[in-house]
């Protein structure tokens, strides 16, 4: 989990790959309600209504600061696809604020103590529209049963689902007309892609 006392900043206007697993690649969501309550985190943090705490007091926000594009959720990690508008250190701070809650809340579940995730997360540059694509294939792709998959992101892309804190536009925007999901279904492009990205995902989750 990213220190308390370290503020990392990230380039404006930018696109980034995020991405964790549990310390020891330990399970982090064990059942549908860690999952529903990890989920329930993110739209706290970036949808445009404002979530109050028992004391009616504003949880921190990044509507207009962040986008989710893209998510995965795996048993032991998870993906994240995120464009950082003009607040350099906003992912810093709302990775440490997303899994500060989330270890709050799977430890007093499972009665346990101490740092759930390994280390700090990891978010990568993504330096062009080509790699863009390819980050947002391999996220969607981690499940087996990608199509079938209920927490990922892949629903608001085919326009089963739709929410305001998951923006996949930006990357929808790209292809003209053509079909994301027979992007998908390039299994050949998706390889090539993971021989590029490797060097990225040198501790691979």
């Amino acid at each position: 989990m990213p220190s308390r006392n370290i503020v990392k900043e990230y380039a404006p206007a930018s696109f980034y790959h995020a991405y964790n697993r549990g310390v020891e690649k330990r399970v982090i969501f064990n059942d549908e309600q860690d999952h529903i309550y990890f989920l329930y985190l993110l739209k706290r943090q970036l949808s445009t209504n404002r979530a109050v705490d028992s004391k009616g007091r504003e949880f921190k926000n990044y509507y207009g600061e962040l986008e989710l594009v893209a998510f995965c959720l795996m048993p032991n990690h998870f993906h994240m696809l995120i464009y950082q508008n003009d607040n350099e250190v906003a992912i810093s701070a709302f990775m440490q604020s997303l899994l500060v809650a989330y270890t709050g809340y799977f430890n007093r579940k499972y009665d346990r103590v101490g740092g759930l995730f390994q280390s700090c997360f990891k978010a990568v540059l993504i330096s062009n529209d080509a790699y863009l694509l390819h980050i947002s294939r391999y996220i969607h792709l981690n499940p087996k049963n990608y199509e079938d998959h209920q927490y990922s992101s892949l629903p608001y892309y085919t326009n089963k689902w739709n929410a305001d804190w998951v923006k996949p536009q930006k990357i929808l925007d790209l292809f003209e007309g053509s079909d994301y999901v027979e992007f998908l279904k390039d299994h050949v492009g998706h390889r090539a892609m993971l021989k590029e990205i490797k060097h990225e995902l040198a501790n691979p989750v």
